[in-house]
């Protein structure tokens, strides 16, 4: 079928809406009519050449629709059904049995391998030249995606559809970080390195907690007054101070917990050393490719973990339901996050997204 995506052409290359064909759905398939998708920062770093999905190809992996058709041996979802689009996984590795799917030991290939685990494409040019599809197992920088349906969540269909797909990627991953790893115990203190999209979920979401310091840095005032907003009891503006001393006087000593959500090399220290002996510090941002951090070794030996996390652990059901959930109830206002563009307009929302203008920009689709 005929559809219209946002191709890359090459690294570095503009997002270009056109005129593609699109498969039909295979066995364990499913057809999605995109109805929104968000953009990540990781669409801007794959564009770039930090991930290694093969180009020319469809990326976008935040993606929120409609089912439309079924393939074969479909049993989870049927037409009609509201979905977000969460992440591909291969169901049979030691990791995916364990119930931590987002560390499928086929990953790599799922994610940006470029098409199918058979290493098909479901994208063509109209004459018939491969495109490379399933970016996350999606590929939602278009009107329809083909995508797996162990990937997929199905929702409410009263709930505003166009607002969910962040929850896929960019906000599950600072959510989930806090509720399904790091857990703050009572009394705690947290910090929170980048207070974009994915902190300030962070920061949403460890107000759910028991963290009693809830501490946000950033160098941009407005976000830090908007961190305040969703939890955070203290924040650091890292134009005026020295985050980690800042953080040692507001705790009156290391903190418990601390979250690097910018990728930022010198961040990542700097997040490491806010927590001291038996702290944990997580890093979740994405660095560019080969970026390398240092750290302390004896403070580091003396008890410190400092961990990666990848999309917020667990699986996308129950941790995307339980977003929703906090969602209905007040409890997690990531609406207040968003900004909408028309999907024509892709460039202007990646342009304003790097600027700092918007923190979640969402295309709808025509």
């Amino acid at each position: 079928m005929k559809i219209t995506a946002a191709v890359v052409e090459e690294r570095h290359g503009a997002f270009l809406p056109q005129e593609v064909e699109l498969d039909e759905p295979r066995s364990g398939e499913v057809l999605v009519r995109i109805v929104a998708t968000g953009i990540c920062h990781t669409d801007s770093i794959t564009r770039h050449g930090d991930l290694p999905f093969p180009l020319p190809g469809v990326l976008g992996h935040e993606g929120a629709g409609v089912v439309e058709a079924i393939g074969p041996d479909v049993t989870e979802v049927r037409a009609g059904d509201h979905v977000v689009l969460g992440w591909p996984w291969c169901g049979a590795c030691r990791n995916c049995l364990d119930g931590q799917p987002r560390y499928c030991l086929r990953l790599a290939d799922l994610l940006v391998g470029g098409g199918r685990p058979d290493g098909s494409t479901a994208l063509r040019r109209l004459d018939g030249t491969p495109l490379a599809s399933h970016f996350f197992g999606q590929s939602s920088f278009a009107t329809h995606a083909i995508v797996p349906q162990r990937g997929l969540v199905r929702v409410d269909p009263g709930l505003p559809l166009e607002l969910l797909g962040p929850l896929a990627c960019g906000l599950s991953t600072g959510a989930g970080a806090v509720l399904n790893v790091l857990r703050p115990n009572a009394g705690s203190a947290l910090v929170v390195y980048g207070a974009g999209s994915v902190g300030l979920a962070a920061v949403m979401a460890a107000r759910n907690t028991g963290a009693t310091r809830i501490i946000a840095v950033d160098r941009h005032p407005s976000r830090l007054a908007l961190a305040r907003r969703f939890g955070a009891t203290d924040t650091i503006d890292v134009t005026e101070h020295d985050p980690v001393a800042a953080v040692h006087e507001i705790c009156d000593g290391p903190a418990d917990y601390s979250l690097e959500c910018t990728g930022v090399v010198d961040v990542c220290r700097q997040a490491a050393d806010s927590v001291g002996m038996r702290g944990v510090c997580a890093l979740i941002g994405g660095a560019p490719a080969d970026a390398r951090i240092q750290l302390d070794h004896l403070s580091t030996l003396w008890g410190k973990r400092v961990i990666g996390i990848l999309g917020g652990e667990g699986r996308s059901v129950p941790l995307i339901t339980t977003l929703i959930d906090l969602y209905r109830q007040g409890r997690f206002p990531f609406d207040e996050l968003v900004t909408f563009h028309p999907f024509a307009e892709i460039e202007t929302a990646l342009a304003a997204a790097h600027a700092g203008d918007v923190l979640k920009p969402v295309l709808r689709m025509p």
